[in-house]
């Protein structure tokens, strides 16, 4: 199946005719070669004739990751595995591993789609791009080495795992720009300034995506690296990182709609909400062949702006994401995402950006325990400093979240520092 090329930017009227043939397209293309999509759509009365243009996509059923367990590993799968030339898979901690597979020409969209964003990042063929996202089943690092390729960018495919090594080579090579989490380039940041080579590095861009961050956390990296930092979003069921990136006026992360059409979803109705408004964000693969997705739910919580980017681009946006419908917590009644205690901490001046939030259920009463670091400058021993300031911080973050919690303040570097997704909630209710 061969999907045409096409450009980048283009005006609404164009790109929505380019979303309507080739959902026509995908529609057929699925029903005819995916058991599962054809099975659901006769459930609904609903044929590929049905659907005439992109305005018809909310008459289509959607898919979630339980559907791709439920059909655990290829049953979702488009094409034999004779076209499949490559196989990634989520870790499976929750549950079954979700299986995607890739055609060659998946591949060349993939890395087309990174390029794209690398080149939003300023990133060209004259930079040294250290890849320090995890390589193998997850997809970033192979993701974004794909990417880098193909703007001719020389590639420095470090991984995770030693990062005095990667603070070294960083040095050592010449890195421009690096793609990682940002949590974890937090952490390099760290290794830097102990080793004392934050003024031998030539960083100038950071590529980070894999977790959700705030803006707050994004000017913290800029801060301590003097570098600018983009953030890059994709997830393996729909491609991998590339889906999306921010520009330099950070108003919004730039859609490759061509590829992938975005629905933002009101979070009751499953309805589709207007620019502007918070919702679930559900995508459709308008060109994927290994494993097509229509209007797989993401679970991410964003919004939309179709409106033409200061930077002249006219690709949809879709605004930083508030957190995910499956990571919100539900403390005594409010809702609680880790993104909130994240912007609430930087904003404190002797905290690190590291943290760990405890939930538990005390003679049925749910309690938030929130673990700080303090930076070492600041660090004591001394019993009244630290109640002062645990008052502090405990005002902070009441006032952030609304509800009270038991702030405990720890040595630095006491946390786990994450060279993957940072982890940053133990839910102890779930073990009752």
């Amino acid at each position: 199946m061969i999907w045409n090329e096409t450009k980048e930017c283009m005006s609404r009227d164009e790109m929505t005719a380019l979303q309507s043939k080739r959902l026509v397209k995908l529609v057929d293309y699925v029903y005819h070669n995916v058991e599962f999509y054809r099975k659901k759509m006769q459930a609904i009365d609903l044929m590929p004739g049905d659907i005439k243009s992109i305005e018809d996509i909310t008459k289509l059923p959607f898919t979630t990751k339980d559907d791709l367990r439920d059909n655990y590993p290829f049953g979702l799968f488009a094409v034999p595995n004779s076209e499949i030339v490559r196989i990634h898979a989520s870790s499976g901690t929750t549950g079954k591993a979700t299986v995607v597979g890739y055609t060659r020409y998946d591949l060349d969209v993939w890395s087309e789609c990174v390029a794209r964003c690398l080149t939003m990042a300023g990133v060209g063929k004259d930079d040294i791009v250290q890849i320090a996202y995890g390589y193998g089943l997850f997809t970033g690092g192979l993701g974004a080495h794909g990417g880098a390729e193909k703007i001719g960018a020389t590639v420095v495919p470090m991984s995770t795992g030693n990062s005095k090594k990667l603070t070294t080579m960083m040095v050592d090579f010449g890195a421009t720009a690096i793609a990682c989490t940002p949590s974890y380039l937090l952490h390099i940041s760290e290794v830097l300034a102990s080793e004392g080579l934050l003024d031998q590095i030539k960083l100038k861009a950071a590529i980070c995506g894999a977790e959700p961050w705030t803006e707050k956390m994004r000017h913290e990296i800029e801060t301590r690296l003097h570098i600018k930092a983009y953030d890059i979003y994709g997830l393996s069921e729909i491609m991998g990182p590339g889906v999306a990136c921010d520009c330099a006026y950070h108003k919004g992360l730039h859609v490759c709609e061509d590829h992938f059409y975005p629905e933002v979803l009101n979070t009751a109705t499953l309805s589709p909400v207007a620019d502007g408004e918070t919702g679930e964000l559900a995508f459709t693969t308008l060109t994927k062949e290994g494993i097509p997705m229509i209007r797989y739910r993401t679970k991410d919580l964003t919004s939309i702006d179709h409106a033409q980017c200061e930077c002249g681009r006219t690709s949809a946006r879709i605004s930083r994401f508030k957190g995910r419908v499956d990571d919100m917590l539900i403390i005594r009644g409010v809702n609680v995402f880790p993104s909130q205690v994240e912007a609430a901490l930087i904003e404190v001046e002797e905290v690190t950006p590291h943290y760990m939030m405890v939930v538990d259920r005390v003679n049925n009463l749910d309690t938030l325990e929130i673990q700080v670091e303090l930076d070492p400058k600041y660090y004591t021993d001394e019993i009244r400093a630290i109640e002062t300031m645990t008052k502090k911080i405990a005002h902070v973050i009441q006032q952030a979240l609304g509800i009270n919690a038991k702030i405990k303040i720890v040595e630095p570097q006491t946390l786990v520092r994450s060279e993957g997704k940072a982890v940053h909630v133990i839910d102890k209710r779930k073990l009752y």
